[in-house]
């Protein structure tokens, strides 16, 4: 398909256009704002070709197509009549949605996310320096200076970024937000980390018992001066005449703001902010690698609800304070076992579609986006992304162990190797990136992820092989009609939320969501395969038809239970006898879903193989035609 064709398809799938509130684009997704979530048919739209994944979150439907071809995608949709809008307008209509804690931390984002690229540069900066000390090659004097200034003045001004960004988030004027936030770090102030080293330079005393120093390398002080700060502008700015505002709300603003911030809101979160900082120091310095083996157990499922920024206020208060981030190695870890697991799906499918989207995904991770291989990939089968969450576990363990710690953060696993060429742990990073990539590919190959293709090959072949030596050659193929081997509703093959059938590898058929618990023959046939766990049978019908019954998404990981197969391999069945018998309920327990599908797997002996049916089934209805 074009990109047009795939486009008129995910407008269909969205509910149509009068269903699309908004649509706008990032560097990876499509991301849409609909009317009614539940009019989106998100098992199309996750099969189409080129999308790498989609999921909701905050107040958005997000379409993963991945760098380069979502901006074309997006000129597609809009071409076709898609209403657009801005991010920061889509921003502004997301943020009214989720609870309170979820809106807090996508506000932590909104605040860190603008600061993250000057903390990157700095801490590539620092890398640079630390390579150059590392060779032993000694800077002269005046160009060390100049290195210092590259390293420590975005941690020096750290307050006046924050307090210029929550300005900016919360609807203040940035221009006053910067103003104020240098004015906590002025050079008049003495110096807090001059102050905190114990030397000649001590706090000012106010009133005779307010300590007043710089909030250098600052982040909750600042965030909160700017928070109170941005409404308390705008407050003044309700009761200011237009015509003296510019004169009277940046001075009262400032004037009132800097008082509080000096002598009340800065002195009361510095030390909250010093709590925060010991029990996060804490955590990451557990026993045996405790705290690193929490962290990467967790991370990626952190990121999978949305409100992974918390990490943000950590890391950037751990580098303002020590210029090291042990959170990075740790999420780096965690990281590189999602993408690891990717590459092992990638790797085991048959499926080329499967394939093709494997693998991007698994790139995109190593440099650090996970949410393709997540969403696209290893969420949709489940084990896979489970199984790198252990894998992330002790990958996070042995950062710990190794005492990693990055000099900056915000990039990590192939780019973040240079935030530890100049700390003398690039050697270590490598080792815990490897073990990570080896345990999350392992676990997932072996037991992450079985391409039922695959499955049904082998069959086929051992099939084969005894009609060989038996010499029970079967008769030529003829024209059948295929009947209903469930009750229930019918659904479109394509619609399946599994891309192994969906996408036809396995052959052509249909999908029935079911409304009884019996699986019964669809024709006269043999049984070539009966499942041990119940889940699904491979018939041979007299005429020919090779037709795979499969009960359920996954099932197979329940182990039969709920499941009780009445037929064994080499039984003759009749239309309309009981295959076996299935628990839905217990398939919803386990978080599966029932709909079962109807396979013809040898498609490609004939002519045609064409679903009949549509709506409700019972016992007996036709479903498949097969013609020669």
């Amino acid at each position: 398909m074009n990109n047009q064709e795939i486009a008129k398809k995910v407008i269909d799938a969205l509910g149509g256009r009068e269903n699309v509130n908004s649509v706008a684009h990032c560097a990876t997704r499509l991301r849409v704002m609909v009317k009614d979530e539940g009019k989106i048919n998100k098992e199309v739209i996750e099969n189409l070709e080129k999308v790498q994944g989609a999921f909701f979150n905050s107040g958005q439907y997000q379409i993963i197509f991945g760098t380069g071809t979502v901006n074309k995608m997006y000129d597609e949709v809009v071409a076709l009549g898609l209403p657009t809008s801005s991010k920061d307008d889509m921003k502004a209509e997301a943020a009214k949605q989720g609870n309170w804690f979820q809106r807090a931390i996508r506000t932590f984002g909104d605040v860190f996310v603008p600061i993250i690229p000057v903390i990157v540069a700095t801490g590539l900066f620092m890398g640079v320096r630390g390579l150059f000390n590392a060779l032993e090659m000694p800077l002269p004097g005046d160009f060390a200076t100049y290195t210092q200034i590259l390293t420590d003045t975005a941690f020096i001004i750290l307050p006046g970024l924050v307090v210029w960004s929550t300005f900016r988030v919360f609807g203040g004027n940035p221009a006053v937000g910067i103003v104020l936030g240098m004015m906590l770090v002025s050079g008049s102030l003495p110096n807090a980390w001059a102050v905190a080293q114990g030397g000649e330079v001590t706090a000012m005393n106010f009133f005779g018992f307010i300590p007043v120093v710089g909030l250098q390398g600052s982040v909750l002080p600042a965030f909160i001066i700017g928070v109170v700060g941005a409404k308390f502008e705008k407050a003044v700015r309700k009761v200011v005449p237009d015509v003296i505002d510019l004169l009277v709300t940046p001075f009262v603003t400032l004037l009132v703001m800097s008082i509080l911030g000096l002598f009340v809101i800065g002195p009361v979160f510095h030390v909250v902010e010093n709590y925060i900082l010991i029990a996060t120091k804490a955590i990451l310095s557990m026993p045996f690698g405790l705290g690193g083996f929490l962290i990467g157990g967790v991370h990626q499922l952190i990121v999978v609800s949305g409100v992974h920024h918390i990490f943000n206020l950590l890391e950037v208060q751990l580098l303002a304070a020590d210029h090291a981030n042990p959170f990075n190695a740790i999420i780096t870890a965690a990281m590189t076992a999602q993408g690891a697991a990717t590459v092992a799906v990638g790797v085991k499918t048959k499926n080329p579609k499967l394939k093709t989207l494997a693998f991007p995904a698994a790139l995109s991770a190593f440099l650090g986006i996970t949410e393709p291989a997540i969403f696209g990939v290893n969420l949709r089968f489940r084990k896979p992304f489970f199984l790198s969450l252990i894998a992330g576990a002790i990958g996070g363990g042995l950062a710990s162990i190794l005492g990693l710690a990055g000099t900056g953060n915000g990039i990590t696993i192939i780019p973040g190797t240079m935030l530890y060429i100049g700390n003398g742990q690039l050697a270590q990073y490598l080792l815990m990136v490897a073990v990570s990539f080896a345990l999350g590919f392992a676990l997932t190959y072996m037991f992450g992820y079985e391409d039922e293709k695959e499955v049904a090959t082998e069959v086929a072949t051992e099939r084969l092989v005894q009609e060989e030596t038996t010499g029970n050659i079967p008769a030529a193929l003829q024209n059948e009609t295929l009947v209903t081997p469930i009750v229930g509703d019918v659904v479109a093959l394509a619609d399946v939320n599994d891309p192994v059938f969906s996408s036809g590898a396995m052959g052509q058929g249909i999908a029935v969501k079911p409304s009884q618990g019996v699986v019964y023959a669809p024709a006269d046939a043999e049984v070539s395969i009966a499942f041990p766990t119940g889940h699904a049978f491979g018939l041979k019908t007299t005429d020919g038809a090779e037709v795979l019954i499969h009960v359920g998404i996954d099932t197979v990981t329940m182990n039969g239970d709920g499941f009780e197969a009445k037929v064994t391999q080499g039984d003759k069945v009749k239309a309309g006898d009981v295959l076996g018998t299935f628990d839905s309920n217990k398939i919803a327990a386990a978080g599966l879903d029932d709909t079962t599908m109807v396979i013809v797997t040898n498609t490609a002996d004939y002519a045609s193989v064409a679903p009949v049916a549509t709506g409700s089934v019972a016992k007996g209805d036709a479903v498949i035609e097969v013609k020669i």
